[in-house]
Protein backbone atom coordinates (compact mmCIF):
# COMPACT_ATOMS: atom_id res chain seq x y z
CA UNK A 1 0.00 0.00 0.00
CA UNK A 2 2.94 2.44 0.83
CA UNK A 3 4.38 1.70 -2.18
CA UNK A 4 1.42 2.43 -4.64
CA UNK A 5 1.06 5.65 -2.73
CA UNK A 6 4.88 6.08 -2.95
CA UNK A 7 4.77 5.33 -6.85
CA UNK A 8 1.62 7.57 -8.05
CA UNK A 9 3.02 10.95 -6.43
CA UNK A 10 5.90 10.12 -8.10
CA UNK A 11 7.75 13.75 -9.00
CA UNK A 12 5.30 15.90 -6.30
CA UNK A 13 5.56 13.67 -3.26
CA UNK A 14 5.99 16.77 -1.23
CA UNK A 15 3.56 18.72 -3.21
CA UNK A 16 1.27 16.12 -4.07
CA UNK A 17 -2.03 18.69 -5.39
CA UNK A 18 0.18 19.61 -8.13
CA UNK A 19 0.43 15.83 -9.96
CA UNK A 20 -1.17 15.76 -12.88
CA UNK A 21 -2.46 12.00 -12.36
CA UNK A 22 -3.66 12.69 -8.76
CA UNK A 23 -5.97 15.59 -10.32
CA UNK A 24 -7.25 13.48 -12.77
CA UNK A 25 -8.43 10.94 -10.65
CA UNK A 26 -9.91 14.02 -8.34
CA UNK A 27 -11.69 15.80 -10.99
CA UNK A 28 -12.85 12.25 -12.25
CA UNK A 29 -14.54 11.11 -8.69
CA UNK A 30 -15.22 14.24 -7.20
CA UNK A 31 -16.34 16.26 -10.38
CA UNK A 32 -13.76 19.52 -9.35
CA UNK A 33 -11.88 20.42 -12.32
CA UNK A 34 -8.69 19.47 -12.66
CA UNK A 35 -7.00 22.84 -13.36
CA UNK A 36 -8.87 24.23 -10.20
CA UNK A 37 -7.41 21.66 -7.38
CA UNK A 38 -5.11 23.22 -5.05
CA UNK A 39 -3.54 22.36 -1.97
CA UNK A 40 -7.12 23.20 0.13
CA UNK A 41 -8.89 21.30 -2.38
CA UNK A 42 -7.00 18.17 -2.08
CA UNK A 43 -6.79 17.94 1.40
CA UNK A 44 -10.03 18.00 1.90
CA UNK A 45 -10.66 15.72 -0.79
CA UNK A 46 -8.22 13.31 0.81
CA UNK A 47 -9.47 13.59 4.58
CA UNK A 48 -13.38 13.19 3.45
CA UNK A 49 -12.72 10.11 1.09
CA UNK A 50 -10.11 8.52 3.10
CA UNK A 51 -11.62 5.54 3.37
CA UNK A 52 -11.61 5.28 -0.52
CA UNK A 53 -7.99 6.24 -0.83
CA UNK A 54 -6.89 3.69 1.30
CA UNK A 55 -9.52 1.09 -0.25
CA UNK A 56 -7.85 2.34 -4.27
CA UNK A 57 -4.34 1.95 -2.28
CA UNK A 58 -4.62 -1.47 -1.26
CA UNK A 59 -6.11 -2.30 -4.90
CA UNK A 60 -3.26 -0.45 -6.62
CA UNK A 61 -0.86 -2.48 -4.30
CA UNK A 62 -1.93 -5.81 -4.71
CA UNK A 63 -2.28 -5.28 -8.75
CA UNK A 64 0.70 -2.71 -8.97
Amino acid sequence: MLRAGWRLTRGYRFTPWRSPYLRWRIETYWGLHADQVGFRDFFRFAWQRRADLLRYLRWAGRNG
